[in-house]
């Protein structure tokens, strides 16, 4: 057991010294400095760090904070949504998201209005027009005479992309790839079955875990950081459940942080513990890991504000 120290509070103090603050503190202040200690180690050794990005964090706002991840080298790949990427692409292209003063409002009137609605983000629907026509002309450079991995997709819609804060276009330029297992469940996956009626178009949904599994068997250490869970956060973890042992007998990634605002009473992923991948390899016996229960938007900028040099 520790003595609870309690935080203190000055003016003019930084991020980075309020989270040290908070390492003596408990609950989720004190899991939120252990994981800033986790992901400060994983920048010092040598460590490729995965990042799983469930939700709708680029909407919310996270888009910047992602790629500056990206272009500075805290994260060496990225396992994320379609939805994320849509709205990555919907940003790139001059278009907007805009915040709601309420979610409480007359969704039947958005409808009327051509405004969606994400809890209280609204984004119209002339940005998913804008969508349909890049990523159509995305589809008419790509060749019909071979097959495309799904990552491979992701750099060449990024490689048409010049916004600087973009997250596909910093992956590019910082020679990240980015893996998207459930394009199809986006409107880059709408748009390409579309696409297919009209053109001979094909995307290997399956190339990709080779790459993956690749990567993390070539890394001397490997590091997770999961922001909530579903798709992305299992298929960057179960490239583990296929690489073989290390030397030294090591199973599953060296450094492991989960974000998320659920819990894992009803067996759902997104709240499923570290412990629990502990079970299946995903996670090695003796790794670094931390769960943080806090909203991501909430979190990461912390998280990556206090491991930022001074």
């Amino acid at each position: 057991m520790e003595e609870i120290e309690g935080v203190r509070t000055w003016k003019g103090m930084t991020v980075a010294e309020l989270v040290r603050c908070m390492r003596g503190c408990a609950f989720g202040a004190g899991r939120l400095a252990k994981a800033v200690e986790i992901y400060e180690e994983m920048l010092r050794e040598e460590t490729t760090k995965f990042i799983a990005i469930a939700g709708a964090m680029v909407p919310a706002g996270m888009r910047n904070v992602i790629a500056q991840m990206i272009r500075e080298g805290y994260v060496d790949v990225v396992v994320t949504t379609g939805a994320n990427l849509v709205h990555d692409i919907i940003e790139a292209l001059g278009m907007h998201h805009y915040k709601l003063h309420t979610p409480e409002v007359d969704d039947i009137e958005l409808r009327k209005q051509s405004i969606d609605r994400i809890y209280d983000v609204a984004v119209h629907d002339d940005a998913f027009v804008a969508l349909e026509d890049f990523i159509r002309s995305v589809f008419d450079d790509l060749s019909q005479d071979r097959s495309y991995s799904i990552r491979e997709l992701t750099e060449r819609i990024g490689e048409n992309l010049s916004d600087r804060d973009s997250v596909l276009r910093s992956a590019v330029d910082s020679a990240v790839p980015v893996f998207c297992p459930a394009i199809a469940d986006s409107m880059i996956g709408l748009h390409a079955w579309i696409y297919k009626q009209m053109r001979r178009f094909h995307v290997d949904a399956f190339d990709d875990m080779k790459e993956l599994v690749d990567i993390f068997c070539d890394a001397k250490r490997t590091g997770a950081l999961i922001l909530g869970g579903g798709v992305p956060k299992n298929f960057l973890l179960q490239t583990a459940l296929v690489a073989p042992p290390r030397e030294d007998g090591r199973e599953g990634f060296d450094f492991a942080i989960q974000i998320t605002t659920d819990t894992p009473e009803n067996g759902g992923l997104s709240g499923a513990t570290l412990e629990e991948a502990k079970s299946w390899g995903k996670i090695c016996t003796n790794a670094k890991a931390v769960t943080v229960y806090c909203d991501a938007t909430i979190a990461l900028p912390v998280l990556i504000a206090a491991v930022q040099p001074g």
